[in-house]
């Protein structure tokens, strides 16, 4: 990770530490950078999602790009896998999200993807973050400044491409769908009608302000309630920028990511589409759904926390379904990033499919509990590299066995270390938590 960009773009509170002028260089930048690189005017794509301030960062972009000769095709609100599928389909030369993904209205962050509508290299990023810093100077475009076009269009055919995405209509079935006020409000309910479902929209009413407010996946108790009271088979929850899906069963009950990898694995598997017998999942994905695939044969590669650890994972190895309990689901045949509706589209075919209620589906998956604690520390290799902090990690694993397990990690932006322990009982837990985080303290590597 960069001074500035993380592993999902460059994220902060707005004209706080991410300015309009970091937007504008960042436009500057990747104007001048492949219109050098190409010998020819550069074509960039930009979305963003319903934040206030999206629309400041929107026109900063633009103005740099401009500024640097580049063309700038604008597809106004929009969701980060509409903008990764179009930067790819139609052949631009990179790609730019405004959106702070599932963070407060007053955050925002700027997410750069290739020309393939994959995030940005590494090396590319760190010449963006060169630039903002100073350390470079580029000419301005006189006679060859660029200009700006309405590409709408591109967001049309994004939510064609869902719609062909389904092998199934969708009549009798009745939907919810909660928006969380962000970039899904202008597309999912047009691709669920589309495809017969009578849907049941909340949370739609953006207003610049309320974006993830009390909604979407990260506040999924009023979709809950919402599916019980209108007596819905499903309803799917998505975030600010609608690359990640939970979903709600029609018992009320929440099925996420792991539920999700799980029986779509399975479906993949029955029909001989799983290649290498495999789902990719993160480390924090829940010890249940690895004992539930176990029971049917199927294996998994476990990756570092984040979609785009996912996706290498799926680059290197022709895996094709892997994602994180949050509902970042990749679907790496069809697209490059999660994306919240293809991911309920894909669910409801599994429904559809094997004619079942999504409780049923989901119920292989038993969740065992979890208490995780965060611990800040003076120095987080120094706490995790400790002899007897492993040890003691060691002595927590094998009282385990097969039963449970430990996860200690570093925090990748805080001074902490996160003890997370999964087993039958949450007593259980909390004793083995405990104990691990007693030999941090006991060994001085605490805060005072």
């Amino acid at each position: 990770m960069g001074k500035y960009f993380g592993t999902d773009g460059f994220r902060g509170e707005a004209n706080k530490n991410l300015t309009y002028e970091h937007a504008i260089k960042i436009g500057r930048y990747l104007g001048w950078y492949y219109g050098e690189r190409l010998n020819r005017k550069a074509k960039i794509l930009i979305g963003k999602d319903t934040r206030r301030s999206s629309y400041m960062f929107e026109y900063a972009l633009c103005t740099g790009l401009m500024a640097s000769g580049a063309d700038a095709y604008i597809m106004h609100v929009t969701t980060t896998p509409s903008v990764a599928y179009i930067t790819r389909v139609d052949d631009f030369d990179c790609g730019i999200m405004i959106s702070a993904s599932h963070n407060p209205y007053y955050d925002n962050g700027i997410k750069l993807l290739n020309g393939n509508g994959e995030k940005m290299d590494e090396e590319t990023i760190l010449k963006v973050e060169a630039y903002i810093d100073g350390s470079l100077d580029i000419p301005l475009a006189t006679r060859q400044v660029g200009r700006t076009v309405d590409y709408v269009s591109g967001r049309n055919r994004y939510i064609g491409h869902l719609i062909s995405m389904s092998k199934y209509g969708f009549k009798d079935m009745k939907v919810g769908l909660d928006v969380a006020n962000g970039a899904a409000w202008s597309i999912a309910k047009s691709v669920f009608e589309a495809l017969g479902a009578k849907t049941y929209v909340i949370n739609n009413e953006p207003d610049g302000y309320n974006i993830n407010t009390d909604c979407g996946s990260t506040h999924i108790q009023k979709l809950q309630k919402f599916v019980m009271e209108n007596r819905l088979d499903v309803g799917f929850a998505y975030d600010g920028d609608a690359d990640r899906c939970l979903c709600v069963d029609e018992k009320g009950n929440v099925v996420t990511g792991d539920h999700i990898l799980y029986i779509y694995g399975l479906y993949m598997k029955e029909r001989g589409k799983l290649l290498n017998n495999k789902v990719v999942t993160t480390v924090m994905s829940n010890f249940g759904l690895y004992k539930a695939l176990d029971k049917v044969g199927i294996e998994y590669d476990k990756t570092k926390v984040g979609d785009k650890y996912v996706y290498e994972n799926m680059v290197e190895t022709g895996n094709r379904i892997g994602g994180e309990q949050s509902g970042h689901i990749i679907f790496s045949k069809y697209e490059t990033t999660g994306d919240g509706i293809l991911t309920s589209l894909k669910v409801m075919e599994v429904m559809l499919a094997k004619e079942k209620p999504l409780s049923e589906l989901a119920a292989p998956v038993v969740f065992y509990p979890q208490v995780l604690k965060n611990v800040r520390v003076k120095s987080k290799p120094d706490a995790q590299n400790d002899p007897d902090v492993q040890a003691a990690v060691q002595r927590v694993a094998k009282a385990l066995g097969d039963e449970g397990r430990i996860l200690v990690r570093e925090s990748g932006t805080e001074p902490v270390i996160r003890v997370m322990v999964e087993a039958g009982s949450n007593e259980i837990c909390e004793k083995y938590v405990d104990e691990v985080i007693e030999v941090i303290r006991a060994k001085g590597h605490m805060e005072a």
